[in-house]
């Protein structure tokens, strides 16, 4: 099945428009990752990933995270575009072992600006950029933002992984 382009309204942008290989840029917007009431990252120089027919894939810096509450998973992936990534856990009592973050720790060339920076899935954090709370991605395997000025129909939900 070949997906429909949602048209974007005023202000707003088509997954369907970012590049592939993707592109990343600077987010002139603060982002901030909260659970049960403690920040656990808040950034105003973070960076975003836009590849086609994904939201936006958002990176802190690890200055600003708070470290303490990620622990490594021991699984690492490669992804062609970006390098090679490890995986975190929360480390938060009460909380179950849920993949809850990524990083690239080896970056292939032009992804440097997000090398040891962490990515967050958004669920089941609060995750804002700006004042705006987002959605995550549809699916497990993604870690994009949706948020109201991005339009699909997005990658990861049922019957899309092969787009």
């Amino acid at each position: 099945m070949r997906p429909q382009r949602i048209p974007p309204g005023p202000g707003q942008e088509s997954v369907w428009d970012y590049p592939r290989p993707p592109r990343i840029e600077p987010v002139s917007e603060t982002l901030k990752v909260v659970l049960n009431g403690i920040t656990l990252a808040e950034t105003d120089r973070g960076h975003r990933v836009l590849e086609t027919s994904h939201p936006p894939v958002y990176y802190f810096p690890p200055e600003n995270v708070k470290l303490e509450y990620l622990e490594e998973t021991g699984r690492t992936t490669w992804c062609e575009f970006k390098g090679s990534c490890r995986y975190f856990y929360l480390k938060m009592e009460g909380m179950e072992s849920a993949i809850a973050a990524w990083s690239y720790y080896k970056v292939t060339p032009g992804f440097e600006a997000i090398e040891n920076h962490i990515g967050f899935y958004a669920k089941p954090m609060s995750c804002y950029v700006g004042d705006e709370l987002v959605q995550p991605q549809p699916g497990d395997y993604y870690g994009g933002w949706v948020t109201k000025n991005i339009v699909g129909p997005f990658k990861g939900g049922p019957g899309t992984m092969g787009w």
